[in-house]
């Protein structure tokens, strides 16, 4: 595995479980006071959409695998 995946899969994990924690405290919030599920639904859109694009650029950019084929 390349070292530029292996960091990728570490940031997307690290990412996640922070994500993870943010979403839970907004859902409990959100579930307490009344109305403020579509308050909270549109930052966890937002975040969810970037999240995905980084990601899926990320993986389909073939300027950056340029180098993974070359041996050192």
């Amino acid at each position: 595995m390349p070292l530029d995946r292996f960091v990728l899969l570490l940031v997307i994990v690290v990412a996640a479980s922070g994500a993870t924690i943010w979403l839970g405290t907004l859902l409990a919030v959100g579930t307490n006071i009344p109305g403020a599920g579509w308050v909270v639904l549109v930052p966890v859109t937002l975040v969810a959409f970037i999240f995905w694009r980084v990601i899926y650029d990320r993986l389909r950019n073939r300027e950056d695998d340029h180098y993974d084929g070359i041996e050192k």
